[in-house]
């Protein structure tokens, strides 16, 4: 069997593995691995707004998009996306059907591993003062996907989990910073980069995303002079501070919308709005439709559950 056919059969297996595992009518599944998600779709699928978390994605069967911004990132089984940071999308998926469903993963990524990988292997992975985007797409090769299936075969061997995945995790943590896109992975955890920098600012916006956004405030805390934080911020999200938190205040609303069925003016003060008709202009603005049309239609045709992978 040459490479070609090696790849062909080992992308297969990939989706052979995760199709077994995925529940009839459900569309993705937590698995007994820590941080390790599966992913079915029987359809292509509309644009779906979401908080993509620090993770790495591939693509057994199929091909999706992710916009970040203005900014899209198309990948399938022959590229895998990672982003470093959490960070809020819009996605589709892009090829699937009965016949040849989308078949995805998604793994957490473990930053603590990534930073003991690179304090332990210095001399092995390219670093890069220059900002770079917090998501990527990069060409999947043979030795991530042969790594990703061993770890998907542990779900056959439930009582070895515990003891061999956190060392094929490390496998393919070690093995993507040695692709280009493990700079951003090696930014995002060097506590001297503007990426890093950035990050503290994105984890203190997810988390503080209903009160008052002052940039000065912020970049003060990231370490940075204004103009210096506003300009890596857009370099590391392509969204500005504010359309960042407008964007966590949305998708917050829609689940509590739709999750905990609270009404639009509830829902309006405890996001961050002050008018509850500011609230649904920028609501209709963002996701297309009113809140009240918008999560009567979803709960119609069904939670969005886009698929992370």
């Amino acid at each position: 069997m040459n490479g070609s056919q090696s790849r062909v059969a080992n992308t297969e297996k990939l989706a052979r593995q995760i199709d077994k595992w995925m529940e009839k009518g459900v569309n993705q599944v937590e698995t007994k691995i820590p941080g390790l998600k599966l992913t079915r779709w029987p359809s292509t699928t509309a644009p779906t707004s979401y908080i993509h978390h620090p993770s790495v994605c591939l693509i057994a069967q199929g091909k999706k998009r992710v916009l970040l911004g203005d900014e899209s990132y198309i990948y399938d089984a022959n590229h895998f996306l990672v982003s470093s940071v959490g960070l809020p999308v819009i996605a589709n998926i892009m090829q699937a059907s009965d016949e040849h469903p989308y078949l995805g993963l998604v793994m957490e990524l473990d930053l603590q591993i990534i930073s003991e990988l690179i304090a332990e292997n210095k001399n092995l992975f390219s670093y890069d003062k220059k900002t770079t985007k917090g998501i990527a797409v990069g060409q999947l090769s043979e030795s991530l996907l042969n790594a990703f299936t061993r770890l998907i075969d542990l779900l056959d061997e439930s009582d070895n989990i515990g003891a061999l995945a956190p060392i094929i995790q490390r496998e393919i943590f070690f093995r993507l910073l040695t692709t280009e896109q493990g700079i951003l992975l090696n930014q995002i955890v060097t506590t001297q980069s503007h990426s890093y920098q950035i990050s503290k600012a994105i984890d203190w916006l997810r988390n503080n995303f209903f009160k008052p956004l002052s940039v000065s405030d912020l970049a003060d805390y990231s370490g940075m002079s204004q103009s210096a934080f506003y300009s890596h911020f857009r370099s590391v999200t392509a969204m500005t501070p504010l359309q960042f938190q407008k964007s966590l205040r949305l998708n917050e609303a829609r689940r509590l919308m739709l999750t905990e069925n609270l009404d639009a003016t509830t829902t309006t003060y405890k996001v961050g709005y002050e008018s509850p008709s500011q609230f649904s202009r920028e609501y209709r603005r963002f996701f297309g439709e009113s809140p009240l049309k918008d999560t009567k239609a979803l709960r119609e045709t069904g939670l969005p559950q886009e698929a992370k992978a």
